[in-house]
């Protein structure tokens, strides 16, 4: 089985964030998928090891942030390759309150959708939410980023390196060891083994 395969499904890339106790926090995910209609409802699916994720779990409420195509990779690197425990992660963002009072971003947006959980699913690494969405409005007219024109465009490209190691493909980690462990989970991005490959 060639894991690679996995890649080729197209998938768009957004902030998922929430509040909890005054506590706000946002993620970057890559899956969320509209799936009725009436009412309009969309699932979700956020790693455990995220804050965001306690933060989904305890509030039952999330908003979505659309990101463009204009997204920065610093912006990428802010949302998804730090913790939520260590700094504030709306700090120096621009962002504005959903009806919920949920944060979403006003910068690189095309749309947000602000959400109410209705059920949830583990599914090992990952929870699943099940929302409803209560209010969604159109930010700006900027096409909505994908999993592809991201790695084309706006990821930095790999330059040659004198580290040896393990380089993760989705965010370019480097692991420093000869043996990458089986069980390992990229600390920036949380994609496993499967997702590094060997720097030569």
């Amino acid at each position: 089985m060639n894991p690679q395969v996995l890649h080729q499904i197209s998938y768009g890339l957004y902030v998922a964030a929430s509040k909890h106790d005054k506590k706000m926090n946002g993620c970057i995910i890559n899956t969320v998928m509209q799936v009725t209609d009436n009412p309009k409802q969309i699932i979700i699916a956020v790693n455990k090891q995220n804050l965001t994720c306690d933060i989904i779990e305890k509030s039952g409420m999330v908003s979505i942030s659309i990101l463009s195509e204009t997204t920065p990779f610093s912006l990428f690197e802010h949302f998804g390759f730090q913790s939520g425990r260590n700094i504030d992660k709306f700090v120096n963002y621009p962002f504005a309150l959903t009806p919920q009072e949920l944060p979403y971003l006003t910068d690189h947006t095309t749309a947000y959708l602000d959400c109410k959980v209705i059920s949830s699913y583990n599914l090992g690494t990952h929870m699943m939410f099940l929302a409803v969405v209560t209010d969604c409005e159109i930010i700006s007219g900027e096409k909505p980023i994908t999993y592809s024109f991201y790695h084309e465009y706006v990821k930095p490209q790999q330059t040659s390196s004198s580290k040896k190691g393990w380089r993760c493909v989705i965010c370019g980690y480097i692991y420093e060891g000869e043996e990458l462990p089986p069980d390992f989970i990229c600390p920036w991005c949380k994609h496993g083994v499967e997702d590094f490959e060997k720097i030569e």
